[in-house]
């Protein structure tokens, strides 16, 4: 059963607008994940523009790297993640299928060049005990951790 399309209730200007307030660092889950592996004492490169996908975190002495990604954005499975745009719809599912099929290739370079990566979604950085034991695990541990 295809819905018919809807009309965006913005104004071009008003979108353009809307989406101007939309940042790709400094999100408010990025932040909650600096903050806390700062508190535990972890020392960390933001935005590295000479690696794959410019990793949100990096921990270049011990060869790790985290990326905090948003769940809409990057199309995680959770209700943030599967919930559906409901006006230019083919363009949004298009955008978000190639955000995941460039955080796949982004990654699998990274690994393949000797990083070790994690991804944070952002429904997990809501959690901080939880979150702190992640990072802890990631970062301690000499094996690979992934998503």
């Amino acid at each position: 059963m295809d819905e018919e399309p809807r009309i965006d209730p913005l104004t071009p200007e008003q979108r353009r607008y809307t989406m101007s307030q939309v940042h790709s660092k400094d999100t408010k889950p990025e932040m909650r994940v600096r903050r806390l592996a700062h508190h535990l004492g972890y020392r960390y490169r933001l935005h590295r523009k000479d690696l794959p996908g410019k990793p949100d975190l990096v921990f270049p002495g011990r060869r790790k790297i985290i990326f905090v990604h948003g769940c809409f954005w990057h199309g995680h499975d959770c209700r943030a993640g599967r919930k559906q745009p409901k006006t230019n719809r083919e363009y949004w599912i298009r955008k978000i299928q190639r955000n995941q099929e460039r955080d796949i290739e982004n990654q699998a370079r990274l690994r393949a060049a000797g990083w070790d990566v994690l991804v944070i979604w952002e429904c997990e950085t809501k959690d901080v005990e939880s979150l702190a034991d992640k990072l802890t695990a990631f970062l301690d541990d000499g094996s690979k951790a992934s998503q």
